[in-house]
């Protein structure tokens, strides 16, 4: 039996969910924020949340520092082999990307920013050409030295037959998931579809975020600057519930499907 709350009898829950409709029903277009909070139902532990990877377990965050990967091989080690026994290549989307999937479909997304790793979106069926994956994809892997990228069951296959450590094939030098990690910059070009998506769009959906970490973050004070309603759907309060436009206290998979579904009057999810 799940300890996680059941919102979706709480009137307030589906108060919310009833003014987030109208209010997105007024514009044409939606651009999404998505944090890890989306793919818990999908069986992909969060990192910030209370009980969060990192928080049980801050060690755990030098795996994600370019520092400590780098200089230490231990710490590569140990990120390949949970790679290899990772929850994100074996996870499916839930109703809560399917939900994300069918505005596309509708006409109604302007542009799907994540900040998850684990290509759940694209693999729901949104338009990858909408999506904006802006910490990266640990479905990739790539050289940090001459920038080499590939597969990343290319390299799992490596790992499992023995590599502890695998270099690149192309030119010896360290591999890492096509991910950012702490430490290196966002690619440049992402961050500023991230920002054009707030500014563009009629409104901003965030769901699953703490927003707290920046700059994608600052897609809501952006959005909130220029007048756009902001919808936040997140288990926990974040910083910027006072500010916005409505507040839905829940999980994606049970606030986006009711959502969506008031907002196009039905929806299917992909097979």
């Amino acid at each position: 039996m799940s300890d996680e709350p059941d919102f979706s009898q709480n009137s307030q829950f589906l108060a919310a969910v009833d003014e987030a409709i109208g209010v997105l029903a007024t514009v044409d277009s939606i651009s999404v924020l998505t944090g890890a909070g989306i793919s818990t139902d999908s069986g992909i532990p969060d990192f910030r949340g209370p009980n969060g990877v990192w928080t049980r377990n801050p060690e755990a965050e030098k795996r994600s520092t370019i520092q400590f990967y780098l200089s230490d091989p231990d710490v590569r080690k140990l990120a390949w082999q949970i790679r290899v026994e990772s929850e994100m290549f074996s996870a499916a989307p839930n109703d809560g990307h399917h939900a994300i999937t069918a505005l596309d479909k509708a006409g109604k997304l302007h542009t799907l920013v994540t900040q998850n790793i684990d290509g759940l979106h694209v693999q729901s069926g949104t338009d990858p050409e909408r999506v904006v994956e802006i910490h990266g994809t640990v479905h990739k892997w790539e050289c940090v030295d001459c920038g080499g990228r590939g597969p990343m069951e290319e390299a799992l296959v490596r790992v499992r037959a023995g590599e502890e450590d695998p270099p690149c094939a192309i030119c010896g030098g360290i591999m890492k998931s096509a991910t950012i990690m702490f430490g290196q910059s966002l690619v440049a070009a992402d961050l500023f579809r991230a920002e054009q998506a707030a500014v563009q769009s009629g409104a901003l959906l965030a769901v699953g975020t703490s927003l707290s970490v920046y700059p994608v973050a600052g897609m809501v004070p952006l959005a909130l600057e220029l007048g756009r309603p902001v919808i936040i759907v997140n288990a926990e309060p974040t910083p910027f519930d006072a500010a916005a436009t409505v507040v839905i206290r829940g999980s994606a998979t049970e606030a986006l499907p009711r959502l969506v579904n008031g907002l196009l009057g039905g929806w299917q999810k992909a097979d």
